[in-house]
């Protein structure tokens, strides 16, 4: 046996082994998360840890909690989720908006310092949220918009532009500028080819790009407790969570089901987008 096929035969195998322990450390403490959410508290506390739930036990009545109204002595879950899509979709047009000319223009326009441009857009995560709350929250506040949905959207642009920008720009290089150029033989003025043009070719970026900040904003707790905290109406579905968790009396199986409706959103964009997802994130890594 020659030295590349035992090489290719040992990491045929420890590629399988890999895989297994990525599988187990990722799906374990969600199939854990979604077992403990149809079980009755009962059932939970004579036996924590089963990792299975029988027939008898099985029960979606702490969905039903999570998700009524807090009129019908529910936690108003179905409230928290419109607000956060609301704020993530929002999110989502307002920085890519944004970011789709900024990336354009340092991948494509010459100026003084173009080349740093990237790694200043990346500079603000060198700064804590924690640094940038006070002052935005009082800019805020004697802007009216403290206590709103979109002063909350606002603030996830100034925190996602910067990365949505780098993202687009690693695939915007890759298009070829002779594409651009037979577009302005033809008569095409320069909004009118990134709109016909480079931004069909640019489809899979704008959609990894636009899941990942969908993400950032879904999850994001600091900013949303900062802004919305003392109107519960306006609450998005991270800080529902948080009010579950800091409750004494609610049991662990409801914090549970409210997990997994925080999860399943975005799990599901991902699977449904995972093509162009995996496109998007990939583009412009071959530099040849």
């Amino acid at each position: 046996m020659t030295r590349a096929q035992f090489e290719d035969r040992l990491f045929g195998v420890l590629r399988w082994f890999v895989i297994a322990f990525l599988a187990v450390i990722t799906v374990a403490p969600f199939y854990y998360m979604v077992l403990l959410s149809v079980k009755p508290i009962d059932a939970l506390l004579l036996d924590p840890g089963s990792l299975w739930v029988s027939a008898k036990d099985f029960t979606l009545s702490t969905y039903r909690d999570v998700l009524k109204s807090t009129d019908d002595g529910g936690q108003g879950f179905v409230k928290f989720l419109l607000n956060s899509a609301l704020v993530s979709i929002g999110t989502v047009i307002l920085t890519l908006l944004a970011a789709v000319p900024g990336a354009y223009a340092v991948s494509r326009l010459k100026f003084f310092g173009h080349r740093q441009v990237s790694a200043l857009f990346l500079a603000v995560y060198l700064f804590p949220a924690t640094l940038l709350a006070v002052p935005l929250f009082v800019i805020f506040a004697k802007l009216g918009l403290s206590s709103s949905l979109v002063g909350l959207a606002i603030v996830y642009v100034a925190q996602t532009v910067p990365v949505a920008i780098y993202m687009l720009k690693n695939y915007l290089v890759t298009i070829p500028p002779s594409i651009e150029e037979a577009a302005a033989i033809d008569g095409a003025g320069r909004l009118q080819t990134v709109r016909k043009v480079i931004l069909p070719l640019a489809l899979p970026s704008l959609m990894a790009t636009g899941l990942y900040v969908f993400m950032i904003a879904w999850n994001e707790f600091l900013f949303a407790l900062l802004f919305l905290a003392a109107d519960p109406e306006k609450w998005t579905v991270s800080l529902g969570l948080a009010q579950l968790s800091n409750g004494v009396e609610v049991p662990k199986t409801i914090l549970m089901a409210g997990s997994v409706v925080l999860t399943i959103p975005v799990v599901l964009l991902f699977f449904a987008a995972e093509r162009m997802l995996t496109e998007g994130l990939t583009s412009g890594a071959d530099k040849s």
